[in-house]
């Protein structure tokens, strides 16, 4: 019976591989561990079985990769939850359990028994707030710091661009959980879809764009760090902060005036409505000539697109559409 069953599951393994199935290389007692770098750091996963993940930016990296099924939960602020009702994967949502609306803590992550923490360094991870890679390691917790984030991580910080980053959190979370296939085939797609953009770039001069999140002595924006910058470049715009080498910053009100943006794009979370965003932007006085308080022309940008996940390729098809249909 035994020479039999072997060349059988030998057969079976081959089938499901040309299947496009996900076969992971097994030890002893369940996948084999990897390796990889993450912020610098060298760090051996486990297979997580109890994975948490912090804010819309982690999450939906697990969702779009098909991995709500591994999660103990999400730890979602407030602010992020009327993104979350609007978002593709509404779905996910309702049925990976919500562990908390505040920010992450170790208290939280620890009670739930979690052995896996995805989330960005001063994006969930806090020193002040105690609860970072290194304490969570001393309890037993893996975690992986989206890469975007290593921008502001240590004495040597990693600078990748938010596009670069995506990716390669994607193949990494891919190899953590086996399933590397599939991760694949979601990056090859979305690199697909920032091609299709690029070949579409305006021929004419590109149309100035201000990212407005919140802020009303100073306005708090986007650098060049974010996936903001993203968005607005790949549809054809000109981001007007696109020399700060930052990720969000304060900036005066002046240089906004200076740059006479024609599209202001504001950032749509549980903050406060964004009707109330754009009525105070269109009450200061200091822009009411810039082009785009004149032309009425805000465009509002999704929370849910704004952070680093493979909706932000969704958010810069949107916007191009908005840009084109305002000739530019």
């Amino acid at each position: 019976m035994k020479r039999v069953l072997i060349p059988l599951l030998a057969a079976t393994a081959g089938v499901l591989a040309g299947c496009g199935a996900e076969v992971q290389p097994r030890g002893d007692s369940g996948p084999i561990p990897v390796t990889i770098e993450n912020c610098g750091r060298e760090i051996t996963y486990p297979m997580p079985k109890r994975a948490v993940a912090y804010d819309m930016s982690a999450t939906e990296k697990m969702f779009a990769l098909g991995l709500a099924d591994q999660m103990r939960g999400i730890v979602l602020p407030k602010t992020a939850e009327e993104p979350a009702e609007r978002s593709p994967h509404k779905d996910d949502y309702e049925r990976v359990e919500i562990l908390s609306d505040d920010v992450l803590s170790r208290e939280v992550v620890v009670d739930v028994k979690a052995d896996w923490v995805l989330a960005g360094w001063n994006s969930g991870f806090s020193e002040e707030r105690g609860v970072t890679p290194d304490l969570l390691d001393q309890v037993g917790i893996k975690s992986y710091m989206y890469t975007e984030t290593c921008f502001d991580y240590g004495d040597n910080p990693a600078r990748v661009r938010p596009l670069q980053a995506l990716y390669t959190d994607l193949e990494q979370i891919g190899e953590i959980f086996h399933i590397e296939r599939r991760a694949e085939r979601l990056v090859a797609d979305l690199k697909h879809r920032v091609e299709a953009l690029r070949n579409r770039q305006p021929e004419t001069e590109r149309a100035r764009v201000f990212v407005y999140d919140s802020g009303t002595d100073e306005p708090f924006t986007s650098g060049n760090q974010t996936t903001p910058h993203t968005i607005v470049t790949l549809a054809g715009g000109d981001h007007i902060f696109s020399d700060l080498d930052q990720r969000w910053t304060t900036v005066g009100w002046e240089a906004v005036v200076k740059a006479r943006p024609e599209v202001i794009a504001v950032v749509d979370y549980g903050d406060q409505p964004v009707e109330d965003k754009i009525a105070y932007l269109k009450s200061l006085p200091a822009l009411a000539e810039t082009p785009a308080v004149r032309n009425n022309r805000f465009y509002v940008l999704d929370y849910g697109q704004a952070v680093t996940s493979p909706r932000s390729i969704e958010g810069a098809e949107d916007f191009a559409r908005y840009l084109r249909s305002i000739g530019r």
